[in-house]
């Protein structure tokens, strides 16, 4: 029969382990007056791109064209907004693959893209900064976009801050998944995990 203490301390143990296997609902970085939501999206395939629930592919190898396998959230406008995600590149005989993009729609173009270099080099497209060497197959790693409309970007790996970019007001949307960038190719296979919204 375990005693009382004995019983607190297992039942303390269950519960660590518990909440350590799950990813926290409310994991979000710079906490503080956020609201959950949940835009609705659009599924994007094109050239060889492939979308198969949250894994997103590039079959081919070609270095032109529009390959990609995506999925387009929402248009936002104004306020802050944050997108939170959980990606593994599960194989990448190619490189140079964007993975997470906020779409400036007022300018008609990526305004932030996040990619991905084979041998796990993370970088921003505009600009070339490198944010992190995180990436390399077979690895989770966590990405936080932190978006004021207006005033800036903010982009953490992992939980720490990475990169900031200023922004200009407009319309933006959030996509993700794996898109050839133009000095890119594949063939890569991404899985995306535990992807959640919150705006304030």
């Amino acid at each position: 029969m375990l005693t009382r203490s004995r019983a607190l301390t297992v039942t303390g143990a269950v519960c660590a382990s518990l909440l350590a296997a799950a990813p926290n609902a409310l994991a979000e970085v710079e906490p503080g007056g956020w609201t959950s939501v949940s835009p609705t999206y659009t599924v994007q395939e094109r050239g060889c791109g492939q979308v198969d629930g949250l894994t997103f592919q590039l079959t081919c190898s070609t270095a032109s064209g529009d390959q990609r396998a995506e999925r387009r959230y929402a248009t936002y406008t104004g306020g802050t907004r944050q997108f939170e995600g959980y990606f593994r590149i599960s194989s990448l005989s190619g490189t140079r693959i964007s993975l997470k993009q906020t779409f400036n729609e007022s300018a008609a173009g990526p305004y932030f893209m996040l990619a991905a270099e084979r041998g796990g080099r993370l970088y921003a497209v505009h600009g070339g900064d490198t944010l992190s060497d995180a990436g390399t197959v077979g690895a989770t790693v966590r990405v936080n976009t932190v978006h004021q409309v207006g005033t800036s970007h903010r982009t953490y790996i992992n939980g720490s801050l990475k990169h900031t970019y200023a922004s200009p007001g407009g319309s933006f949307y959030d996509k993700f998944g794996a898109y050839r960038t133009n000095s890119g190719n594949g063939p890569a296979t991404v899985v995306w995990s535990n992807v959640k919204f919150w705006r304030k």
